[in-house]
């Protein structure tokens, strides 16, 4: 069974995780495909944002059993085992990090458990919305193992680090109320259904702005996260000038003052052989 499902509705891309009856856990289905469907989504230049949701009781439980059970992880008994080990722990980073990569905002819509690899995931998206019931863990402590896939570099981006360093070192539960008040979690919604409901809204939100600037301000706070202030500014000055649309300023301005929804080009297609470009 596929590990996720993607479906379009015009520029708003939703990507919904579809093992529910294994609480959504990564397995190597999801490694594999992840990162190549989400660039892929990109490179056509259509998508504007993208919502990520799971079916069932729980959002995402971290990594299948079945990875280590199948041998997939590798062992670390001989120091070319270890060199092997080291880049399938790359790999799995850079594939979650295909979510700060790709264009277009990604918001997460997270119910119940978002765990282990789940947490990795969610830090690395845009945005972050929650249904009452979810919780979130650092799940690695809890077997044995520190988190290598991006929770301990993103978390101190998102929370104060003597949190982040309470819930790496005990394996404790942070809650969903206890996330929003941290900031991590934008919105609290009642249920999935609800969440889903947010996120989706939100998304179309997003995508009926100029895209060009959207991306362009997500790359931009990217970098500002991982820069000084002076850098960042230097940065967005440059890429303001590459960016600048003058069509795409008037056609804002316009809609504004008609009331009306503006209607603005689409980014451009990643792959140079698409007849379209």
């Amino acid at each position: 069974m596929p590990s996720f499902e993607i479906t379009s509705d015009g520029a708003v891309a939703h990507l919904r995780f579809t093992r529910p009856e294994a609480s959504n856990a990564m397995d190597m289905d999801f490694w594999r495909r992840f990162g190549p469907e989400l660039r892929a989504l990109d490179a056509t230049g259509e998508v504007h944002a993208l919502v990520i949701s799971g079916e069932g009781k729980n959002f995402c439980a971290g990594m299948d059993i079945s990875i280590f059970s199948d041998g997939a992880i590798l062992n670390a008994d001989k120091a070319n085992d270890r060199q092997a080990f080291h880049q399938t722990a790359r790999d799995l980073q850079e594939t979650l990090t295909t979510l700060e990569k790709v264009r277009f905002p990604v918001i997460a819509a997270i119910q119940g458990a978002c765990v282990g690899g789940g947490l990795d995931l969610i830090a690395a998206c845009d945005i972050r919305l929650a249904s009452a019931d979810a919780y979130f863990r650092i799940e690695e402590i809890n077997i044995g193992m520190m988190a290598d896939i991006g929770s301990l570099q993103r978390l101190p981006k998102l929370m104060p680090a003597g949190v982040v360093r309470e819930l790496a070192f005990t394996g404790s539960t942070l809650s969903v109320e206890r996330a929003e008040r941290l900031g991590v979690v934008n919105a609290i919604h009642a249920d999935a259904e609800a969440v889903v409901a947010a996120a989706l809204d939100m998304a179309r939100r997003i995508a009926s702005k100029a895209p060009l600037a959207v991306s362009g301000s997500k790359a931009a706070l990217n970098h500002a996260r991982d820069h000084t202030v002076a850098e960042g500014l230097e940065w967005i000055a440059v890429m303001q000038g590459s960016l600048w649309s003058p069509a795409d300023v008037m056609a804002a301005i316009q809609s504004r003052m008609a009331r009306t929804e503006a209607e603005f080009a689409p980014l451009s297609s990643l792959n140079p052989f698409d007849p379209k470009v």
